[in-house]
C-alpha cells in the first residue's frame, strides 16, 4: 500500500510525534466514510493492530494503514499551514479529504 506524505506534513506530523510520551504511538490514516468512488479520511495517533500494514516510506514517520481497505492504497498526506490543517487525499480514487 502506498502513502505519501508531503514536506509539509512531514514537518507537522514529526513536532506531533516527538511531543508523545508513548513512543509505540504510531499515525493512523482510516475511512470515515465512503461511497461510490471515493471515501473521506481521518487521522489519529494510535497502536498497530493484526490487520494494520505500516507504510514507512517516509523516514521517521510510520502510518497505521488498514491492510484490506482499497480506499488507503495511494493516499497523500498533505498540510496547509494558512488553514493549519492537515488533508488526506486519494487521486486514484477522488480527491476528498477528510474535514
Amino acid at each position: 500500500m502506498q502513502c505519501k506524505i508531503t514536506p509539509s506534513a512531514k514537518k507537522q506530523i514529526l513536532s506531533i510525534l516527538r511531543e508523545q510520551t508513548d513512543k509505540n504511538l504510531k499515525l493512523r490514516v482510516y475511512v470515515t466514510h465512503a461511497h461510490g468512488d471515493h471515501a473521506h479520511y481521518g487521522m489519529s495517533l494510535d497502536y498497530q493492530k493484526p490487520d494494520d500494514l505500516i507504510n514507512a516510506t517516509t523516514p521517521g514517520i510510520e502510518v497505521l494503514l488498514e491492510s484490506n481497505h482499497e480506499f488507503l492504497n495511494g493516499i497523500v498526506i498533505d498540510y496547509d499551514a494558512t488553514q493549519d490543517g492537515f488533508s488526506i487525499t486519494n487521486p486514484q480514487k477522488g480527491h476528498h479529504h477528510h474535514h
